[in-house]
């Protein structure tokens, strides 16, 4: 038989948004997939039924579609194989590889206290006992009572457990339930995969993992549901790989509590899936030969390797994504800038009136966007002012840099002298020069002089570049807007009253 194509599994559980760290994880399984001819699978684990929610499988499939991570099979549930696992009980039983235990926690806690065992862990009382199965009993696997367990890791070297350090660890809850390891274990066997790329928090939970394996393929354990002669042997054990923890900037593990770490909200704020995906590939690895750090999927798969994967800690550092991001967005055609802008130009969230968007007039100011924003939600507050009848004034900006600025109405006054006189000369270049006279004759420097007439026109401090703004904004409404502001500063109100 040729050596099986790399099977890799991407086994994810419903418990939540969809976490950037499994977001990584998904991504080197699937870039193995790609460079090799393999298959990526995609496996939900939702046996949880307590904390699980349909909207959270939801969230993975389309965040996945969104990366370009489709797999090529599944999604398979654990929640429909429950029979598969309970023939794989069966069979462990019945080789007398498990055992049924009632114990219950606090009742080992005393024992061991007793004994004057400090470590935590099972102390082997129900292990001779031949306890039957049921009336609420868990079962335990019977771990080897001497030697040690090697976790072969391609990232990690040779990881060894000693067999003395591992207690016989649950398989079955007493409900009958399988646990992580069994479940899992099944599923990798049935599924063929080849390559377990996961986290390094699952790591000592793999020696159990490899103990399940080997017991059931020691029973003649078989991918199509039978034991014995029928159906395909268990396949050999799968290539390990345990990817670097993600930290937050103090270095910690990222907290689902703290940190932003759903794939969706970077989504929905208006990063590019392929900046994302570029970023994720650098979280734990990097290309070879000092290769830049933007690249595309195409050259990630051409360069990844398994072994070139660090295995120190990676820090997901949010301000390296965001100017990533703006990056890929300058690096866009104009035309497809514009067309990944319109889900933040629709919709009731905006923030102009129905009917108030023109087209051609976003389309005249998106070379300059472009060139501004790091994220595409942020478009909406650089144009509102040109579909607003009035800007929405920022009441800091106008407290600063007009209440706040004893020149700033004479520099109004002066603008609007200035550029009334450009009605048929009404461009950047020469609105840039009438601005830069204004300055002069205000005795500052063009960036302080035009921060009035920025507020005044946009209503902020920040935005698009402002002579191409005004450009676009038309003369009538850029000078009817300069007298509203200076009249109002002269009366010395506000833009609230």
């Amino acid at each position: 038989m040729p050596p099986l194509l790399p099977r890799v599994r991407f086994a994810p559980s419903p418990t939540g948004y969809f976490h950037v760290g499994s977001a990584r994880t998904a991504l080197f399984n699937w870039l193995v997939a790609r460079q090799t001819g393999g298959t990526f699978v995609l496996r939900i684990e939702d046996t949880d039924a307590e904390r699980n929610r349909e909207e959270w499988v939801d969230g993975i499939l389309t965040a996945l579609h969104w990366l370009g991570m489709d797999a090529d099979e599944g999604p398979y549930r654990q929640s429909l194989r429950m029979d598969r696992y309970h023939e794989a009980i069966d069979a462990l039983w019945d080789a007398g590889l498990l055992f049924a235990c009632g114990c219950t926690h606090d009742e080992v806690t005393a024992r061991n206290k007793e004994a004057g065992i400090l470590t935590p862990g099972y102390d082997g009382h129900c292990r001779t006992l031949a306890l039957p199965r049921g009336e609420g009993r868990a079962l335990r696997f019977r771990t080897p009572d001497e030697g040690v367990t090697i976790v072969p890791d391609v990232i990690r070297g040779d990881v060894e457990f000693p067999c003395t350090a591992m207690d016989d660890f649950v398989a079955v809850k007493g409900s009958g339930a399988p646990l992580f390891v069994l479940a899992n274990v099944v599923d990798d066997i049935d599924m063929a995969i080849t390559h377990i790329i996961r986290g390094e928090d699952l790591l000592p939970t793999t020696p159990r993992c490899i103990l399940m394996w080997e017991a059931l393929a020691s029973i003649g354990w078989t991918t199509d549901g039978t034991v014995g002669e029928l159906g395909a042997p268990t396949p050999g054990m799968p290539v390990f790989a345990h990817l670097p923890m993600l930290v937050n900037e103090a270095r910690k593990k990222l907290s689902k509590r703290k940190d932003p770490v759903a794939v969706e909200s970077y989504r929905d704020e208006g990063y590019l899936a392929e900046a994302f995906v570029n970023y994720l590939g650098l979280l734990g690895w990097s290309p070879p030969n000092d290769e830049a750090e933007v690249f595309s999927a195409a050259q990630m798969i051409e360069w990844f390797a398994l072994d070139d994967v660090n295995n120190s800690p990676a820090f997901f550092d949010v301000a390296k994504l965001r100017h990533m991001n703006g990056e890929y967005i300058r690096a866009m055609h104009t035309a497809d800038f514009i067309d990944a802008c319109r889900p933040w130009l629709t919709g009731d969230s905006v923030p102009w009136p129905e009917g108030g968007f023109d087209e051609e007039v976003f389309v005249a100011m998106a070379p300059v966007l472009q060139e501004r924003v790091a994220v595409l939600s942020e478009v909406p507050a650089m144009v509102d002012f040109l579909f607003l009848d009035t800007p929405e004034f920022d009441p800091e900006s106008w407290a600063k840099a007009m209440a706040g600025d004893e020149a700033a109405g004479a520099i109004l006054d002066a603008a609007i002298g200035a550029y009334g006189s450009l009605a048929n000369d009404w461009t950047s270049a020469s609105l840039h020069a009438a601005t830069l006279a204004v300055a002069e004759g205000a005795g500052r420097k063009l960036g302080k002089a035009q921060a009035p007439i920025r507020i005044a026109v946009t209503g902020r401090r920040v935005g698009p570049p402002l002579f191409e703004a005004l450009e676009v904004l038309g003369s009538e409404r850029t000078l009817g807007r300069l007298r509203s502001a200076a009249a109002l500063l002269a009366a010395g109100g506000t833009p609230s009253e």
